[in-house]
């Protein structure tokens, strides 16, 4: 194995907030490969929210996001474990990103199950319409409905939407990330958004 150098370790810990042992670890598993070591850390990452899952975050802060011309409006409540974590700089921009992210993408609901059952239902029953008027296979039609309603998921409900200004990223992923780097649990509790003329 070859020696990791400092000066790349430094820049994997710039660019994703890991602890120094963490990073040089990660490049040591990548062989020295920075893009394969940030997504190292990200899937440990990850692994490391879920543990964090059931704890509860009563803190945090509401991110909040008015268009330029005042017409469209959205407030983001993001929770956290300690009032520490609330006042950092990347909470608050997450905050204020996923209240930009909110007013720009109109999703329904924060998580898949937050759904209203009648809507989940109504747009099942429009894709499993669409896929008999096509005359697929009986035996394919489900598969071909599950993944409709995925992509229905993915443009509509607000962790599983991918971030309006890095599409290579979910919304849920951002915060897990956020959740990693800080050792703490962090969700999305609520959203609002507010159009003139809406309903």
């Amino acid at each position: 194995m070859k020696e990791i150098p400092a000066k790349l370790v430094a820049e994997l810990r710039a660019r994703t907030g890991a602890g120094m042992m963490d990073c040089k670890k990660a490049l040591e598993e990548a062989d020295g490969d920075l893009e394969k070591a940030v997504d190292i850390l990200r899937q440990k990452g990850s692994a490391r929210a879920d543990k964090r899952a059931g704890r509860e975050a009563s803190e945090g802060l509401i991110g909040s996001y008015v268009h330029h011309d005042g017409g469209i409006a959205a407030l983001v409540e993001l929770n956290c474990e300690t009032d520490f974590v609330a006042r950092l700089a990347d909470f608050k921009a997450l905050a204020k990103e996923l209240a930009m992210h909110v007013a720009a993408t109109k999703p329904l609901a924060v998580r898949i199950e937050d759904l209203a059952p009648d809507v989940v239902q109504r747009e099942r029953q429009v894709y499993e319409a669409q896929v008999a008027d096509q005359k697929k296979p009986e035996n394919l039609r489900a598969k071909i409905v599950d993944g409709m309603m995925k992509k229905f998921y993915e443009e509509r409900v607000l962790l599983e939407q991918r971030f309006f200004k890095d599409e290579k990223r979910t919304v849920g992923e951002l915060v897990k990330e956020l959740s990693a780097k800080t050792s703490e649990k962090i969700s999305v509790r609520r959203f609002v958004r507010l159009e003139i003329g809406g309903n």
